[in-house]
Parts: structure tokens; sequence; C-alpha cells
């Protein structure tokens, strides 16, 4: 009986496919085996097919391993979805609302007529919204052209406010520099000290970290002997100060007021300002250069502006001459530079503001407008603001102007009735450039002299401060510590802050509480000099402390100097102290006799006169053969009377 041979197919390790066997015709089946094995019951595999069938059972074993774990079964790429658009338009349609209608459309009835029938493509509106475009929103009206013109306003109001919010005026404190008007103010770039100038000639320096609430100034000086200050102004880096006075030489002073540097005064004699090494007037304004450390530029009554570089070298390296409208000369009463120093502003006494671009020549003016103020009276500021599109300019005319640097001809705004007395009144920006600040002198029967604040932007007055009893000055508004300093007429300078906006400077001082210096009382001895007087009424010559003290070193009493050593002897302070050991033993064993101290020594000696007597040692022996009996000379009770001198 002839069997069918057994044979098995691919035997497949995947657990997650179920096994599968196959069962070929044993005819075939039997020639593959005998063919390849010549008569077995399995089927030989090669080399490669073995490799292959390894590396799927290892594979398969991880993506079961990695399901257990993480839940998913691989990191191969992901399928792409296919979507079907016809279902996506068909639940669009279920979800999406019924489309609105509007007032006297009439609604389609029919059999025939179908709103799904119609395809929807982009967003669907809301309800709110009508289909016509010119209808406004249901619910709201329509705000009419007066609606919005109050919002305008209401919006420049709530400006105003922020602005008013923005001043530093909740709190003033006041700094005595001297009783005459101060002329000049500056503060350093890190808000650490300020120094003012006046009309009596004193410059102070004032250190906010080292005050206490007195607010005293540690150090007072007069810079320029007997000329008033003028200006003041500090280096970019603050480590020195610019002193312009009514001198012809501006002085560089360390931040401690020691002088660095003076300027060479131009020779009087010579008509060419341009040839000369210094200014030959009075100098009326000046200040640094805004990130050149050791260059600065000065202004004088003699028609120049000039530019000092070098502190070594003390040499002038520009001259500028101010011209008036006829090619003659005319006098600068303030100058400056811009924040990048692309520009230097003159402000002149017949009323025009000349500009120079520093990067070129300075032969000709960028920007000169004539008749800025009126013609005579000294304009007494010019400042740039932060951002350099804008230039305030104040003078003695009572007015102040704002300039547009890209519209120079004409102001943007002027403000009038504005009185000012001194020539060094001046006007600053605030740091942000939306306010501009200026004082007025007192005017005739006023009490009080006012800070004025203006918006930039509207030309409005924003707000207005009282400060003092006389004029107002300088003005300066310090950018870092967010405080106006007001130098005032009576010598007071004033201080403003805001006790969240500011930060530092006075607020350090009013913190810290004055302390009283303990003083101490000295009543000082005169010594009346009479050279003549009698020896018991004579008094001693002063002499100097040196030798006083040295004869009175000498008096033990006087300067209780203690017992000097004991180089010999006994009893006494030997006896009682025995501090030495030879005393000690003499004290102890009995080698010499105790001498007490209580004892009389008359009667100590006149113990030993019997034994004396009795037996002469020293001198009855010598006499004993010449003079047994001791003779004495008899001496009466009066003394002998005087013999008269012969003739």
């Amino acid at each position: 009986m002839n069997r069918n041979k057994i044979s098995f197919g691919k035997i497949k390790l995947n657990p997650n496919k179920p096994t599968v066997v196959t069962e070929q015709p044993a005819e075939s089946e039997h020639e593959a085996t005998t063919s390849e094995t010549g008569g077995g019951g399995f089927k030989k595999m090669g080399k490669q097919q073995l490799i292959k069938q390894v590396e799927e059972v290892t594979e398969d074993m991880e993506n079961q391993q990695l399901k257990e774990v993480m839940g998913i079964s691989g990191f191969g790429r992901k399928a792409a979805k296919v979507f079907d658009i016809n279902e996506q338009i068909a639940k669009a349609r279920e979800v999406a609302p019924p489309k609105p209608r509007t007032e006297g459309e009439e609604t389609q009835t029919g059999d025939n007529y179908d709103a799904d029938d119609e395809p929807a493509f982009g967003p669907l509106p809301p309800e709110a919204l009508s289909t016509d475009g010119n209808k406004q929103i249901s619910g709201k009206p329509k705000k009419s052209e007066a609606d919005s013109d109050d919002d305008d306003d209401d919006d420049e109001e709530d400006d105003d406010d922020n602005l008013e919010r923005k001043i530093p005026n909740t709190h003033e404190v006041q700094m005595q520099h001297g009783s005459r008007a101060v002329l000049a103010l500056a503060g350093d770039p890190a808000g650490a000290r300020l120094v003012s100038g006046s009309i009596d000639y004193d410059m102070c320096f004032w250190d906010f970290a080292g005050m206490d609430a007195a607010m005293r100034s540690f150090r007072t000086i007069q810079p320029c002997e007997n000329y008033p200050i003028r200006a003041l102004h500090y280096s970019v880096t603050g480590d020195m100060i610019l002193v312009v006075s009514g001198n012809s030489q501006a002085k560089i002073l360390d931040r401690d007021g020691f002088e660095k540097m003076e300027c060479v005064k131009g020779d009087q004699y010579i008509s060419d300002m341009a040839r000369t090494k210094g200014h030959t007037a009075q100098l009326t304004s000046g200040c640094w250069h805004p990130y050149t450390r050791e260059e600065f530029l000065t202004a004088a009554l003699d028609g120049t502006l000039r530019i000092w570089h070098g502190l070594k070298s003390k040499e002038q390296k520009t001259v500028i001459k101010t011209r008036a409208l006829g090619g003659l000369r005319t006098n600068a009463s303030a100058c400056t530079f811009n924040r990048d120093a692309t520009l230097i502003a003159a402000a002149c006494v017949d009323g025009s503001v000349q500009m120079w671009d520093t990067r070129k020549m300075y032969v000709n003016t960028t920007h000169c407008l004539r008749g800025a103020h009126q013609k005579g009276s000294e304009i007494t500021s010019v400042q740039f603001s932060y951002l350099g599109t804008q230039l305030a300019t104040r003078s003695n005319d009572e007015t102040m102007k704002l300039w547009d640097l890209r519209k120079f001809k004409e102001p943007l705004h002027t403000w009038t009735d504005l009185f000012s007395r001194y020539d060094t009144t001046d006007c600053c920006f605030s740091p942000d450039d939306k306010l501009l600040v200026t004082g007025e002198s007192l005017p005739k029967g006023s009490k009080e002299a006012q800070l004025h604040f203006y918006n930039t932007q509207t030309f409005e007055e924003v707000k207005r401060i009282a400060v003092t009893d006389s004029h107002i000055i300088k003005t300066m508004w310090h950018p870092k510590l967010n405080q106006i300093f007001v130098g005032c007429g009576n010598g007071v300078i004033k201080c403003y802050y805001d006790e969240l906006l500011s930060s530092r400077g006075a607020k350090l001082c009013v913190v810290k509480t004055h302390r009283k210096k303990k003083h101490t009382e000295m009543i000082g001895v005169s010594q009346i000099i009479t050279p003549h007087a009698l020896p018991m009424f004579r008094q001693e010559k002063s002499r100097s402390s040196r030798k006083k003290m040295e004869k009175e070193r000498l008096d033990p009493i006087k300067s209780h100097r203690p017992d000097l050593p004991i180089t010999s002897g006994q009893g006494g302070r030997v006896a009682s102290s025995g501090g030495t050991l030879s005393s000690y033993v003499i004290r102890n064993l009995g080698l010499s006799k105790r001498v007490d101290d209580d004892q009389d020594p008359r009667e100590a000696i006149l113990k030993y006169a019997k034994e004396a007597e009795e037996n002469p040692y020293w001198i009855a022996p010598a006499y004993k053969k010449t003079q047994p009996k001791a003779i004495f000379t008899e001496s009466s009770g009066e003394p002998d009377a005087k013999k008269p001198k012969d003739e």
C-alpha cells in the first residue's frame, strides 16, 4: 500500500497572525523534496531566505512589545486619509442655520423650491447682520456727526488728563542756595548730583546721597572770582563741569569743584575774530558735546561761537561767526547742540535763529530764520526736542515759540504773556517730548510766579503751578530722575517730584532726619602783657604747648610720675615692699637691724652720748695728750657790736 509522504508548509512565528499550514500536492512536493534533499521530510531553505525570516520575526516581536507599552504599533508613515466631499457638504447643510429673510421679501412656496438645492459657499453671515450692506446692525442706531465730535473731545480730555498725571508735582522740597538770584542749574547724567550758580558769584554742589532733610550743599566755591555764573553744564560722562561766567574765559571743573582747565583769552586789538585764540568779550552761553567727552561750545558778545576740544591744548577747534541781515556782526545770546550733534543752533540779539551743520564747513548756515523774535529783545533760550524734530525758543519779548525743523519758516505755535526779566530765563521739554515747560518772572501786582506746562501737540496749557513769590529763571526736567528743578530769583531752588513716577534724587534726602551737631563751649584766657610791671605782678610769658608740656613733665606732682626704682639703701620702701630677694633675706634672717620709721632721730643719736663719753673712739683720743680737758667757747646772748671803720 503506497502512502503519500507528509510534507509541511512555511511556519511563521508572527504572533499577530495565525499560523497557516498549506498543503501541496503530494507528487509535486515529493518531487521537490527528493530533488533538493534527496529524500527528507522538511523543505530546505536558502541562507538569504533564512535571514529574511529571522528579521521578520524580530520586527514582529518589537512591534508587539511597543504596542503593549505605548499603545501604538510603530512609527511608520501614516496612510493619507480619504475625504468624501459629498458627505461633508451634506453634514454642513444639516448643521447650518436657515437663511435669514428681510422684511418685505415674499416667501417662496411650492413643491419645486428647496433651500438645500442651492450650494452654500464661504462663511455664513450672522443673524444680527442684514443682507443689505447699507443697513446697520439691528438694535444699534447709526452714530451722527455730532456724536463723533463728542467722542473726539472726550479723547482729547483723556489725553490732557494723562499728561497732567505725568507731571511729577505731588511733593516738593526746597533748597536754599543763597539770597541772590539763581542763574544756572545743571544735573549730572546719572542724577546723583546737582550744581547751581547765582549772581553772587557762588557755585554750590548738592549730593542727593549725602544730604539729609535739611537739604544743605556740601561745598560752595567762587570759581570765577567776581563774575556772576551765567551757565553750568555737565559733560556726557558726568566727570567735568563747564562754567560760563561773565568773564571772557570759560572754565572746566571736576566733580568736586577743582579747576582742570581755563580757556585762552583772545587779543582785543585784533579786529578779525577768526584770528584770535579765544573770546574777547563777555560769555553768554555754553554747552558740552552730546557724545564727545572733551569737546564743548561757547558763545560770547564778540559775535562768535567757538568749539573747543581737548583739555591739554587749551586751544579752540573752530570759530563760527554770526551775521545779521546786512552781513554785519551780531551777538549770540544762546547756543546748543541737537541730540545727535549734527546741528548747532544759535539765537542772536537781532531776533534771528541760525543753524549750522557740523558735517560741513561753518561758512554758510544750514537754517537761518530772520525775525524769529522781536529785534532787540534777547532770545534767552533755545532747546531741541529729544527726537530732534522740534525747536523751542524763549525770548524777553514775553513770548515762547515752538518750531518744526521740517517746516522752519513759520512757528507751530506762539505762547504770549510770558513776562521775562532775566536774560537767562529758559524752557525745556519733557522726556517724552509731549510737554513744554517754562517759567515767568513775577509780573507787577502779582503775588506768585507761575510755572507753565503746554502740550506740544494741541498747544493748550495743561497745568500751571504757583512756585514762589519771586521770579522763575531756570527750569530743568531731569529725564532719569523724572524730577523738576526750578531756580528762583530769591536764591531758592525748588524740586518737584512724584512718589510713584520719580526715582532717587530728592526722595533719598527727605527720609533722612536732620541731626543737630553737639556744640562744645570753650572759655579762652586772655593774657595781658605788662613789660614794666613789678616782678610780683608780672605774668609769665606764654610759651608754646610743647615747651609747657616739657616743663610740666619735670614736675612730679603735675605729671604724676611714678617712683623711680631704688638701686641701693635699706629700710623705708625697701623694708616695706620687700620686692627683691636680698631685702627678703635681710628682713627674715636678721642680718641687719631693722630701722623703725616712727623712731625720733634725735633720741636715736643721744642714746649713744654716754657710750661716746666713756669710751671715746674718734675725736677724744686725738686731743688726749695736748688737751686732755676740753675747752669750749663761752658765748654771750648778745651779738658783738660792729667795729667802726677807721677813717
